[in-house]
């Protein structure tokens, strides 16, 4: 019985800590700026390891964290350990997020709802993407990674095109109104700030 007992705090506790989505609590647009992108003054292409990164634009973003993915053995882990789905305008308040459900997988993001969406599909998706992370050095990533859910954070660096030595290409979206494949920026971090909310 006791035993029985145990196990059922476990889970308990597990759900609690690890599966249940702690609600949004904030009031107002934290994060009320579309994001800053341009193309003058662009570096050369740069070799980072075994890859070469290609600069497509300069990119600066301040958005709420909708949820966070790390990755430790997937393909291009070693450039790219974290995935950020951000959000701005409409989609970092609180209402919206508290009305969808959020996920990431395989390197996109998901939302659904149950009822009724929070704001018009077009909205959710104009003002929010996943970004994959590549930190410039090991400062950045122990920055981007110590990230969490629900919090600010302004992200600086470059929109990029990375190479592999096999010839694959990885590609930013350099818009924010596409979806499905190739909709997500790829973005090499430069500076990272984080602000609780």
């Amino acid at each position: 019985m006791k035993k029985r007992i145990v196990l059922v705090l476990l889970v308990a506790a597990a759900w609690f800590f690890f599966i249940r989505d702690t609600p949004a609590r904030w009031k107002g647009i934290p994060a009320p700026r579309q994001p800053v992108q341009s193309s003058a003054g662009l570096p050369a292409a740069f070799r980072n390891g075994e890859y070469t990164i290609k600069p497509l634009a300069k990119y600066q973003i301040t958005a709420v964290v909708l949820r966070g993915e790390r990755y430790r053995f997937a393909p291009l882990s070693d450039l790219c350990p974290l995935d950020l789905a951000l959000g701005w305008g409409p989609m970092s308040t609180a209402y919206a997020i508290n009305g969808l459900k959020i996920t990431q997988h395989g390197r996109f993001y998901f939302y659904s709802w149950k009822n009724e969406a929070p704001l018009e599909p077009e909205q959710i998706a104009q003002n929010s993407a996943n970004t994959h992370c590549l930190p410039a050095d090991a400062k950045i990533r122990s920055q981007l990674l110590a990230v969490k859910r629900h919090e600010l954070v302004t992200l600086e660096g470059y929109l990029v095109e990375a190479s592999t030595p096999d010839g694959g290409t990885w590609r930013s979206s350099l818009t924010r109104d596409d979806t499905e494949g190739g909709a997500c920026e790829i973005l090499w971090v430069t500076s990272v700030s984080r602000k609780k909310l």
